[in-house]
């Protein structure tokens, strides 16, 4: 064909958006490139070849045509006659250097996403969207290759860059899929492995390079691009799963160990280094079991480059911390856990995201993912970025991430992080740097709905899993179903118990009978939830020390008040949280970037604080009396509230048959020979604990594995018992039958 019939084919219309591919600035490039009907019959190809010397077209059947240059930038056409579209051919490239390339051309496929996709992506309900945005293998009419779509509806054009394209942008830019803001390309021949990014040009005309924000797997920092992922895990926990989808966790004992997986423990060999996923799934997993937690509940494991923010800074929604294995190392850490018993919970932060500029902040050259108005997207606190729940393709995104961690992870259950963050507009701001909502008041009604719905369909879609909220307000119904007005939670941490707890413990014995009632305040709101009490990381960070060290007294002393907190933490109405190393009274203030000092344990009176938390655990499991009834008022009952001037405290609890635990706690270190205790019935009281016990590093002070009830009323039970109380010890009694 000649070049005079080329360029008559080749019209003013395509022209100009061969001008804008020129200028990396056409939003709909498969509209020029690609195979089309010329009108008359027969076919016309058209290839994007930016230094290019030869381009021919190979159709399908052995037919061979050479194209012409018709735009210097790269555009090269050659006319298919007799044959309309749609035709299957590849496109030989022959560049000056020698290099020679024969491929498809990746502007004869269709588009990767469907309408129906970009509809409900569009409403904010596409619960799978991570399926079909971000890079994808697939087979399109029968060619291997990767799928990659993106969101950034105020983009010029947006074009992928990887390894595959020499990182150039001018070479595969994407189509935008009408009005939905989404871009999309499928490369022919781009495999598992491939790095990429996104190359988005703004409305202003500067290039912004980006990661992808659905990426399944990134790159160790300081680098930064996404990877396209093939998951080969074979799941074998149907079992577990079955399981966990006939259980209700409110009725089931909750017992929960806090864990950093990047100090946790580390190799004495080299400490700089973290352990990986495969290397810490045995090691965790049995640890855990032998301990008697029930669940392992993971500081974010979502990519976050900068590893101070200890995982809360996340910067990859939906890819794993590559600095402790690929993604399916983390699956295969997960169903470790299953397999010795251990349920999996993951901290979530869907409150805020960093300012890192190859990350969500300006996506698209506009405050895409957060508010324009540094009074709603900028958090003052924490010097971060506020997710725009009103829009609904962000809210889309963060729900999809909620879902994906629970389906793709088949993680346990989400522990949702900073929720009182969201909750409220005016949050770590003063007068005037908030914009208040529609009605005049400080509640974030968009975050509230966001809340609501991730809630409603994370336990439709998921029966079984806990879903818990960080929230330090009196915000009501937190845990409270949304029929009923509340946010949907499974649980709330009970951040009042542990500020209460924690200060009413460090004041010196003597002047405890001037806060007696920090410790017992809790039981007037117990029930308004349902809590899980948490000793987390954050009471062991920015000075505040440990639990050991912010304890009265010599170290005996210290050891004798961390067992009877632990002893009252699990006696008390409440699922329970401690953080990893407060097990053994770690002494030094948890750091991230190193081990946990395990060598404490070589000394019997940390041994023994490890040995009753392990003890406290195995009774709590085997109690239905400490669990069963966490929810309910009438589960729960005091016997002795009010002996401030004896710092001494008495409470019982009950299942739903009838079997009663009761806790006896002394608070000085002043040993008490014959105090009597209300009991509930007569009869022999085994000590199921004493956390003075020799075992725990203790004194051995105690009742001799008992007492007898006699039939005398006290503290308005029928019956009681003298008893010795331990110095700074906690009892437990159950009826010997």
């Amino acid at each position: 064909m000649s070049r005079q019939m080329s360029e008559d084919r080749f019209t003013k219309a395509w022209q100009t958006d061969a001008d804008a591919l020129a200028k990396g600035e056409l939003g709909d490039p498969h509209r020029l490139l690609g195979a089309h009907d010329d009108g008359d019959g027969g076919t016309i190809v058209r290839a994007w070849r930016p230094g290019a010397e030869h381009v021919a077209v190979h159709v399908d059947g052995g037919l061979d045509y050479g194209c012409e240059l018709v735009h210097p930038a790269g555009v090269w056409v050659a006319h298919v006659d007799g044959v309309k579209p749609p035709l299957r051919y590849e496109l030989e490239t022959r560049y000056p250097d020698g290099l020679a390339v024969t491929a498809p051309d990746p502007y004869a496929f269709p588009p990767t996403v469907g309408e129906l996709d970009l509809h409900l992506a569009g409403e904010g309900r596409h619960e799978e969207i991570y399926e079909y945005l971000g890079g994808h293998l697939r087979t399109v009419d029968g060619i291997e290759g990767t799928a990659f779509a993106v969101w950034a509806p105020s983009a010029k054009a947006v074009a992928v860059v990887g390894e595959f394209n020499s990182w150039d942008g001018r070479l595969n830019p994407m189509r935008a899929l009408g009005s939905s803001g989404i871009w999309e390309i499928f490369l022919p021949g781009v495999g598992e492995g491939a790095l990429y990014k996104f190359e988005i040009r703004t409305q202003e005309g500067e290039i912004r390079l980006k990661t992808d924000p659905y990426a399944r797997e990134v790159e160790v920092a300081p680098k930064t691009a996404a990877i396209v992922s093939r998951s080969r895990h074979e799941w074998d926990d149907d079992a577990w799963l079955a399981q966990r989808r006939e259980q209700i966790p409110h009725a089931q004992p909750v017992s929960v160990y806090e864990v950093h997986l990047g100090s946790w423990r580390r190799d004495p060999d080299d400490p700089d280094s973290v352990l990986t996923y495969a290397q810490l799934a045995d090691e965790l997993a049995a640890y855990a079991n032998d301990m008697g937690f029930t669940h392992v509940e993971l500081l974010p494991v979502m990519a976050h480059p900068f590893t101070g923010s200890w995982g809360y800074q996340v910067t990859g929604y939906f890819a794993p911390d590559p600095r402790l294995g690929t993604p399916d190392d983390l699956k295969a850490f997960v169903e470790r856990m299953h397999e010795h018993g251990i349920g999996v919970l993951l901290d979530w932060v869907p409150a805020h995201f960093p300012r890192d500029d190859w990350a969500l902040a300006r996506f698209d050259g506009t405050a895409l993912y957060e508010h324009e108005d540094p009074r709603r997207g900028a958090h003052p606190e924490w010097g971060t970025l506020v997710f725009n729940f009103g829009r609904n393709e962000v809210r889309n995104f963060l729900l999809a991430s909620g879902l994906f961690w629970c389906d793709e992870y088949h993680a346990d259950g989400l522990r949702v992080d900073a929720v009182a963050s969201m909750l409220y507009l005016d949050y770590s701001r003063k007068a005037g740097e908030w914009v208040p909502n529609e009605f005049g008041g400080r509640e974030d009604l968009e975050a509230v709905a966001f809340l609501k719905e991730l809630n409603e369909v994370l336990h439709a879609r998921e029966p079984g899993v806990i879903s818990a909220a960080e929230e330090s307000t009196a915000w009501p119904g937190v845990s409270r179903p949304t029929y009923v007005g509340g946010l949907g939670f499974g649980f709330k941490w009970n951040m009042g118990w542990m500020h209460d707890t924690l200060d009413y413990f460090q004041h010196d014995p003597i002047h405890r009978r001037y806060h007696h009632h920090e410790l017992t305040f809790s039981l007037m709101y117990a029930f308004s939830e349902n809590f899980i009490l948490p000793l987390s990381h954050d009471e062991v960070v920015h000075g505040k020390g440990t639990i050991y060290s912010r304890m009265p007294g010599d170290d005996w002393q210290k050891r004798a008040n961390v067992r009877a907190l632990y002893a009252y933490q699990w006696a008390h109405p409440g699922k329970k949280l401690l953080f990893m190393g407060q097990e053994f009274a770690q002494v030094d203030e948890w750091s991230a970037e190193r081990s946990l000092d395990w060598h404490l344990l070589e000394n019997a009176g940390h041994a023994g604080v490890q040995n009753l938390v392990r003890d406290l655990n195995h009774a709590y499991r085997d109690e239905p009396a400490l669990w069963q009834r966490d929810e309910d008022p009438e589960g729960f009952f005091w016997i002795e509230a009010n002996d401030a001037e004896n710092s001494v405290v008495a409470f019982a609890r009950t299942s739903r048959d009838g079997r009663v635990l009761v806790c006896v706690m002394n608070l000085t270190p002043i040993p008490r020979e014959g105090y009597r205790v209300g009991l509930p019935r007569g009869g022999r009281w085994r000590e199921v604990l004493n956390t003075d016990a020799e075992q725990y590093g203790g004194s051995g002070t105690g009742n001799l594995g008992g007492v007898d009830a006699e039939p005398l009323p006290w503290h308005g039970q029928p019956t009681s018992a003298p008893m010795t109380l331990p110095p700074l010890g906690v009892l437990w009694f159950a009826p010997e039958d």
